[in-house]
């Protein structure tokens, strides 16, 4: 039985633009809308995990009619409404968000002064969030890692969260999310499983990223869909790793619906 499927947003079930009825080439597509409507006639419950931000997701999940998410690479799960954050010892307190610790810290200024030139502001996108500090560019991200352990912040760890388009983006351009070191998509998606009394066989995850890759060590299938690997070859490695990850043959909103009905089909 299908009982959890957790679909990340930018680059899976949304296409160019981040519009949920465009496909991978532009063209009008309601493959994404009908992989989603499969999964409401089976009783599966579908989970959006998103970098987007909570006040962001809050209305995709209620567009979509979904009631839980998670949001900010894994920083908060809203379930039924109700919100756990997922950060650790970073916790909203004194009038002051996550995202200001994260800022009073000093780490965003030392990546972007370390990096400069490689690392920037993911604008417009980057205002107004709760927890992370959302950049844009082409960074080792185990270089990062090192340097942050380096410089006293170990707390904190900077997430590759996929592929960037738009204007003023450099061919080649990730997203990445500076947020404390415990959080992660992966760990969101088991919290909802643990709340939701799911096993990892009855669930699956649908993603592009390498960090919507690692919810693969919760459930029981992974699935990439084909942008995400021809977006980061390197990702193949990764999945070479992994026994539990399937790789989609279509993109976006189609590659969720070719995962979600070969699940069915073969009677999940």
């Amino acid at each position: 039985m299908l009982r959890g499927v957790y679909v990340d947003l930018d680059g899976t079930l949304l296409g160019p633009g981040g519009s949920v009825v465009r496909g991978a080439d532009g063209e009008f597509s309601l493959l994404g809308l009908r992989a989603l409507e499969a999964c409401a006639r089976v009783g599966a419950e579908v989970v959006l995990y998103s970098g987007r931000r909570q006040s962001t997701l809050f209305h995709d999940a209620r567009f979509l009619g979904l009631s839980s998410f998670v949001f900010e690479a894994g920083c908060g799960l809203v379930l039924d409404g109700e919100l756990e954050w997922l950060t650790g010892e970073f916790l909203p307190r004194d009038g002051a968000t996550i995202f200001d610790q994260i800022e009073a810290s000093g780490a965003p200024a030392l990546l972007l002064s370390r990096f400069a030139g490689r690392l920037e502001y993911h604008s417009p996108w980057h205002l107004g969030r709760d927890v992370s500090h959302l950049f844009r560019g082409l960074v080792d991200v185990e270089e990062v890692d090192e340097l942050l352990i380096d410089e006293g912040h170990s707390a904190l760890r900077l997430v590759d969260n996929g592929g960037v388009l738009g204007a003023g983006v450099e061919a080649g351009w990730r997203a990445y999310h500076l947020i404390p070191r415990g959080a992660s998509k992966a760990r969101a998606v088991g919290r909802h499983m643990q709340a939701r009394g799911f096993a990892p066989e009855e669930c699956v995850a649908i993603g592009d990223s390498r960090e919507d890759l690692g919810a693969a060590d919760v459930v029981g299938t992974f699935w990439l869909v084909a942008n995400g690997l021809e977006r980061d070859p390197s990702l193949r490695s990764a999945v070479a790793e992994r026994e539990n990850v399937r790789l989609c043959e279509e993109r976006n909103g189609a590659g969720v619906y070719e995962a979600v009905i070969t699940e069915l089909a073969e009677g999940r």
